[in-house]
């Protein structure tokens, strides 16, 4: 009876509120890393929650923020935990390091809070019940850009890929990443083939060659510098005159990886330039919202100058930067409508069942999250469509909330032939017993040429044949007619040409 009057109480107190204007007290915390390093560090992200905490001053919600350092790590829970001994959050923002994450969000569906974050992104999160039921990621996760991929596979009929990555041993980034991929494929019957690149190696040869014996299609994740080495070896190993398509993944929108271009301005940029004709980049779809550039340029200003970050830490507006604004644009978004219906802002249950399934305004456009608390993803493809100045430009979207993936108008695509390449040779992999052609080995043209020339063989063969046939019958006929003038040459004629049949 008393929980009950207490939240009676605690409902009086908040229609009471509402209906007075007055605001409403909301405790957030917030879990990021300090170091710099990151593209989701504290001082990155702290000009992008203001932002958005100014834009709802008229929303009557009075945030009162506190940062821990999350350090990508155990201390992400250890400090939640500390703080929450005076008092639990109402709501929770980050970790996104998955790592991180998981405790966190174990910890915030046991004490009922919502947890809003613009990551952690690996697969794993997908399976919400029970332990991440309070989980809302509002950046596209890895299994959704998977989606993409799955999407665009279909489309070209390709259902056999090989899966490159780098291995770093601590954030494992561009492993969650491709396990997006395998996570999307493995259910479809595709084949796949998962290949690790080391970046203390010096040379791909070895890789591109492994690559070269099991699959057509590739889609790659790791530093540009490792990026171009592989497609510089996958060029001096042929493989980059239209049979291979290559696809990189860079998700974040920054100079993390490097400079994507194949551009360095050293002696291979000739070789380069003709081999990124085979390699496409998969990026976030980005949006031309007038919006969007106001606030890009706000953060940018914050940074310098009220947190301090230098030119080289200010990675510019990232998925990272969009997603904790619209993290609180969405909090709030689902607060208010709760309240309004009369629940407690404590209720987290209901808070989080209002954030799912919704589509909502968000700085870079529109932000739509699915029934199990995702965000779709929209992606873009880009490709090289000036094979002379090296030029790249987007060539395809796809957009999660329809799943559909379209080429832009206008484009030029340079396939080969014109047409995308099948995802294996006319005759299987070399080094596969499961060939489909039994031609030992021989490419197809190799092929048409032996069928052709057998025939034109047998018809040279019948040629001659209906011609000793004619000339036989011809030398027969004169022989008769002159046997009756000369019976002794008759007989030395006919032994004679005998003779020359039988030897022929």
């Amino acid at each position: 009876m008393r929980a009950v009057s207490a939240g009676l109480a605690c409902l009086y107190g908040t229609l009471l509120l509402l209906a007075s204007g007055s605001t409403v007290d909301i405790n957030a915390v917030v879990l990021l890393p300090v170091e710099s390093t990151y593209l989701f560090s504290m001082n990155k992200i702290r000009p992008a929650i203001d932002y958005a905490i100014q834009s709802l001053a008229e929303s009557r919600l009075n945030f009162s923020v506190r940062y821990l350092d999350s350090e990508c790590g155990n201390k992400a829970l250890f400090h939640l935990v500390d703080i929450s001994m005076l008092q639990k959050p109402d709501v929770i923002m980050g970790p996104v390091c998955d790592y991180a994450a998981a405790p966190v969000a174990r910890l915030a569906s046991h004490w009922n809070i919502p947890m809003v974050s613009a990551g952690p992104l690996a697969s794993g999160f997908v399976h919400k019940m029970p332990e991440y039921a309070y989980l809302t990621r509002v950046s596209p996760s890895y299994s959704k850009m998977g989606e993409m991929f799955l999407a665009m596979f279909r489309r070209y009929r390709w259902k056999r890929v090989a899966l490159v990555y780098a291995e770093d041993f601590e954030e494992r980034t561009c492993f969650f990443t491709i396990e997006g991929v395998h996570f999307a494929f493995v259910g479809e019957g595709y084949e796949i083939h998962t290949f690790t690149i080391y970046e203390e190696e010096d040379h791909f040869d070895h890789i591109v060659q492994q690559v070269q014996e099991h699959a057509r299609i590739v889609i790659m994740c790791a530093s540009s510098q490792t990026i171009r080495k592989v497609m510089l070896a996958a060029h001096q190993q042929g493989m980059t005159s239209g049979d291979y398509v290559f696809f990189n993944i860079e998700l974040f929108n920054s100079s993390l990886y490097g400079n994507g271009s194949w551009k360095q301005g050293d002696k291979f940029d000739v070789e380069a330039k003709a081999a990124y004709q085979s390699l496409q980049t998969v990026t976030l779809l980005r949006s031309a919202k007038p919006e969007f550039y106001k606030f890009a340029a706000d953060m940018k200003n914050r940074s310098r100058h009220r947190y301090n970050l230098s030119p080289e830490d200010d990675n510019g507006v990232n998925m990272f930067v969009e997603g904790f604004h619209d993290a609180v644009v969405l909090y709030a978004k689902a607060l208010q409508e709760v309240l309004k219906q009369g629940y407690s802002k404590t209720n987290g249950s209901k808070i989080v069942e209002t954030m799912w399934n919704t589509t909502f305004e968000g700085i870079a456009g529109q932000v739509s999250i699915d029934a199990n608390g995702d965000r779709y993803g929209d992606f873009s493809v880009i490709a090289m469509t000036e094979p002379e100045t090296g030029n790249q430009e987007v060539i395809a979207d796809y957009y999660g909330l329809n799943a559909t993936f379209e080429l832009r108008p206008n484009v030029r695509l340079l396939w080969a032939n014109g047409m995308p390449p099948p995802d294996e040779p006319s005759c299987g992999f070399t080094k596969e017993h499961s060939a489909t052609c039994k031609s030992c080995g021989l490419g197809e043209s190799a092929v048409t040429g032996i069928v052709v020339g057998s025939l034109l063989g047998c018809a040279l063969l019948l040629a001659f044949y209906l011609f000793r046939k004619k000339y036989r019958i011809t030398i027969e006929r004169r022989a008769q007619l002159h046997e009756v003038d000369n019976g002794k040459h008759h007989h030395l004629r006919e032994d004679s040409v005998r003779s020359d049949l039988s030897t022929a």
